[in-house]
């Protein structure tokens, strides 16, 4: 039994959910790896990010989304909609946002990204995907996806990648 791990930075947009596909990336490191069978746990250490398998839509609005990535934020929007001001959600309180300033140096206003907190806790941070001869079992469609669901500023990601297998 082996065990590989490798990540990579991503850079998101901020004012919207940003997706990136990570899919060729994934399958590089799989490559790299020289595992043929076993599992690949693609995976997201920010409490505001998701992993996501989905078909690529290839059409694109006019911001640069794919349709099926826009439908997905329209409907998030209407179950859990973007935080725009103080109070809108309970999270923050003045105590976490004390915390952040105090421990991290962050200003007040980036905390107010609950809904992106929220969104991934539907998505999940991880997927596990099955590796059979070399292949990620994808499907025909089947691509993969970082969302970076919180939306108050562009900043830096890390997206890992862990393959288990022989």
């Amino acid at each position: 039994m082996k065990l590989y791990h490798e990540a990579f930075e991503l850079q998101s947009k901020g004012l919207n959910p940003t997706f990136h596909d990570v899919t060729e990336k994934v399958k590089e490191i799989v490559e790299d790896s020289g595992i043929k069978n076993g599992i690949c746990v693609v995976y997201s250490q920010h409490t505001t990010c998701s992993i996501i398998l989905q078909e690529c839509s290839h059409d694109l609005n006019l911001f640069g989304s794919e349709y099926l990535q826009q439908d997905l934020v329209n409907i998030m929007e209407k179950i859990i909609p973007t935080c725009r001001t103080e109070g809108q959600y309970m999270h923050p309180g003045p105590e976490h946002i004390e915390f952040a300033e105090k421990t991290v140096g962050e200003e007040g206003k980036y905390s107010l990204n609950t809904d992106a907190h929220l969104r991934s806790v539907f998505f999940g941070r991880s997927e596990s995907i099955i590796l059979v001869n070399g292949e990620l079992q994808l499907g025909q469609f089947g691509y993969i996806y970082m969302v970076d669901w919180d939306q108050v500023r562009a900043r830096k990601r890390v997206c890992q990648v862990q393959i288990i297998g022989e």
